[in-house]
């Protein structure tokens, strides 16, 4: 019995020491990437946005951000669509006119505080609210834009969901009894949390009369059309998805998706959040004039692989103002201490060369070329990553690639084998303890 139990306690403390070593390393990893997401910054630095003409012969779409930030697609793409037409006052909100950041460490400058739009428009509702995923859903943070999603649903906005920004909506009691759909990921766990609304999957959106949900990051875009088409008619919905680059319009009705659901190969995204603690820092250089959705393509393409880091940088550090007028403030200047590579968004910034004094560290400008601004990020990412972690991006952001060619690295190897490799450590390490424990015995 005792050489049993000797055994058994000999076997136990080595799976402890194999295992000790991954799940230290990759616990701490892996909470430090999630966090990383919307790192405020610390400078203290709060811009005014450029304030901008209202027209009050046109109907005004508001896209809200909490004050811990925002999903920076479920923010930007709705907002470029809906300024785009051109049928509406557009700008973005907040519970206060400071700096909020978005997915991967941009930093908006929202153009009004809840007081401030109830001056522009004479306390009156918003014609549309739309409504992104916050990082601090159920937490006491959201209160003041839960409250205020409220009171503009009692005025008569039309509401409109990004993604899992329909769970913002649910904690506010505003999808009871109503249908709605979200992203793959969550929509589970929304089943079990707000029983009393009707989830729906397999639908890039659901349009249930004053309230529109739409699911994944990019589906966002679709729903955005839809409310386009309903306010300013298909002609202009139409026009619109064109002039953005944008495929999928489906005037009427929701475009047809099969729903997500977790494959095997999605366990790469594991891998790379435990494991890489190595993640290359990308410098994105914010540059006046460029678009909302290029902005968007780089900073949620690269953040959900959960591969690479990034930071905004300028040209001069100072803020800069987007090409449908909204202020952006980068990080600092770009420099070869702190970055990896220098990634470029923007056509306008690939035609006049903005970049080219950092040679040095060589820019990726990425718009070079016409195409939807997501596309020249999937290649880069599958160029400088591999083929498992680009596929998990596209099925993260509901985004369709099969037009893109995927012929880079298969699996990330190097990062699988680390764990294991870290266990191999620790049971020499126990090895060793052990061998040392018997020659002084």
């Amino acid at each position: 019995m005792r050489a049993f139990v000797r055994v058994t306690l000999t076997v136990l403390a080595f799976t402890v020491a194999a295992l000790a070593l991954p799940l230290t390393l990759g616990g701490i990893t892996l909470s430090a990437g999630f966090e990383n997401r919307y790192t405020a910054r610390t400078d203290g630095i709060s811009p005014r946005p450029v304030p901008r003409a209202h027209d009050p012969a046109k109907p005004t779409a508001v896209v809200v951000v909490g004050n811990q930030g925002a999903v920076v697609s479920d923010t930007l793409a709705p907002y470029e669509i809906l300024a785009a037409s051109g049928a509406f006052n557009v700008c973005t909100v907040a519970p206060e006119a400071r700096p909020v950041t978005l997915t991967g460490g941009l930093d908006l400058i929202p153009d009004l505080g809840f007081a401030d739009l109830d001056r522009v428009l004479s306390s009156a509702a918003p014609d549309v609210v739309v409504v992104p995923a916050l990082p601090d859903l159920g937490e006491p943070t959201t209160r003041p834009v839960t409250d205020w999603l409220k009171r503009q649903s009692a005025k008569g906005s039309l509401l409109m969901s990004v993604c899992n920004g329909s769970g913002v909506l649910a904690s506010a009691g505003l999808l009871d009894g109503r249908r709605a759909t979200a992203h793959w990921i969550r929509i589970g766990g929304f089943d079990d949390e707000f029983p009393a609304v009707d989830w729906v999957r397999g639908t890039r959106y659901v349009d249930d009369g004053t309230i529109v949900t739409t699911a994944g990051i990019l589906s966002g875009i679709d729903g955005a059309l839809r409310v386009t088409e309903r306010i300013a008619g298909t002609e202009t919905a139409r026009k619109t998805a064109e002039a953005i680059g944008w495929t999928h319009y489906s005037p009427g009705s929701s475009p047809p998706m099969t729903q997500n659901t977790f494959e095997p190969a999605d366990t790469v995204v594991g891998f790379n959040t435990a494991f890489k603690w190595d993640k290359p820092m990308l410098g994105v250089l914010l540059t006046t004039g460029i678009r909302e959705l290029e902005l968007a393509a780089v900073f949620d393409t690269y953040g959900q692989s959960l591969a690479v880091e990034t930071k905004a940088v300028g040209l001069d550090g100072a803020p800069i103002r987007s090409r449908h007028g909204l202020t952006f403030a980068p990080r600092g200047t770009p420099t070869a201490d702190d970055l990896d590579r220098l990634i470029v968004p923007g056509a306008g910034a690939a035609t006049s060369h903005a970049a080219d004094r950092y040679s040095a560290l060589s820019p990726v400008y990425l718009h070079a070329a016409p195409g939807f601004p997501f596309d020249a990020v999937l290649e880069d990412l599958m160029r400088t990553t591999d083929v498992a972690t680009t596929r998990w991006t596209a099925r993260t952001l509901e985004y369709r690639p099969d037009h893109l060619a995927f012929d880079s690295d298969a699996w990330p190897w190097t990062i699988t084998l680390r764990p294991f490799g870290l266990a191999v450590l620790g049971l020499l390490a126990a090895f060793g303890i052990r061998a040392l424990y018997r020659r002084r015995v």
